[in-house]
């Protein structure tokens, strides 16, 4: 009965493993993927593939500019219903918000509504350039702690 038992995890786990379904991505892929596993409560990192290699943010870095934004709100620096008005040549691919109120401008709140929900890539700059753009994101991340993740380029650079 005990080596039966040993064996059970075997066969109620026959697929591959996070770290091996990963490498197999990245095969697929042609290309790299990076990927940790952290145990937030003990900050213990549990799986790692790649860990120490830089990857582009790409648009994920409009969460944390949105959030450098709503700090500055916080700190009195900066209003969510401030409109921003703006030119077509600030316009950048894929702007599907922003493109659409070239007349009447839009705020910082919904410049944060248009970077975050659609991705929206003029929205995107025209909140970078209220933080110091790519250099005051990437100090704004130091001040938070972080002292690895960088922005190096505006939208779509």
């Amino acid at each position: 009965i005990i080596s039966l038992l040993a064996t059970l995890p075997l066969a109620v786990d026959a697929g591959p493993q996070p770290l091996e379904q990963i490498k197999q991505s990245e095969s697929q892929l042609s290309g790299r993927v990076g990927m940790v596993e952290m145990d937030l409560a003990s900050g213990r990192t549990l799986a790692a593939w790649r860990a120490d290699e830089r990857f582009p943010m790409v648009s994920t870095f409009k969460v944390l500019l949105c959030g450098a934004v709503l700090a500055r709100v916080d700190a009195g620096l900066e209003q969510l219903d401030r409109r921003i008005h703006y030119r077509q040549q600030d316009l950048v691919d894929y702007s599907p918000v922003s493109e659409k109120h070239l007349v009447d401008g839009m705020t910082i709140g919904e410049l944060c509504a248009a970077a975050i929900t659609l991705s929206d890539n003029s929205a995107g700059n025209l909140l970078l350039a209220t933080v110091g753009g790519p250099a005051g994101l990437t100090a704004f991340l130091r001040q938070i702690g972080d002292n690895v993740t960088r922005l190096d380029r505006w939208e779509t650079e």
